[in-house]
């Protein structure tokens, strides 16, 4: 179980309701209020829920991503490329190391304004992840 919410602040109920997050015996989860019943949703599935649809993305535009990012590093070396191509070789490990460490508040908030957002459903279920800026091409259905 995680002991923090990787998604903390951008998660809403499947109503756009925004879902707290508490902890309970040490351990996260998203609390979404069901007319007044708290339900609490362990916050590791439904951040691996989201990260495999990331993931899912990420394969396939690896060289566009690879690019972005040493653009945004002002870093367009082959050294940098061989470490970006690495990491996104190696998903499900930088995954793993997410869950363990959290996401940076900073991370977190500029995602927030980006408008990146996640519907969860009463069970936990992720229903739709929001990226702005992101073209549909290549994104599983939900995801937009």
């Amino acid at each position: 179980m995680a002991k923090q919410a990787l998604f903390s602040g951008l998660v809403a109920d499947e109503f756009g309701n925004p879902v707290e997050v508490a902890y309970v015996g040490g351990e996260s989860f998203y609390v979404i209020d069901d007319d007044g019943f708290k339900r609490h949703i362990e916050t590791e599935s439904v951040d691996r829920q989201v990260l495999q649809q990331l993931g899912k993305y990420i394969q396939g535009n690896e060289d566009l991503i690879s690019e972005g990012t040493m653009k945004a590093l002002g870093q367009e070396d082959i050294f940098t490329k061989a470490i970006i191509d690495h990491s996104l070789s190696d998903l499900d490990n930088q995954f793993e190391q997410l869950l363990k460490g959290g996401l940076p508040d900073d991370l977190r908030d500029w995602m927030g304004m980006l408008g990146f957002r996640v519907r969860i459903d009463m069970q936990g279920n992720v229903v739709e992840i929001k990226q702005p800026g992101v073209s549909d091409e290549g994104m599983d259905e939900g995801m937009k």
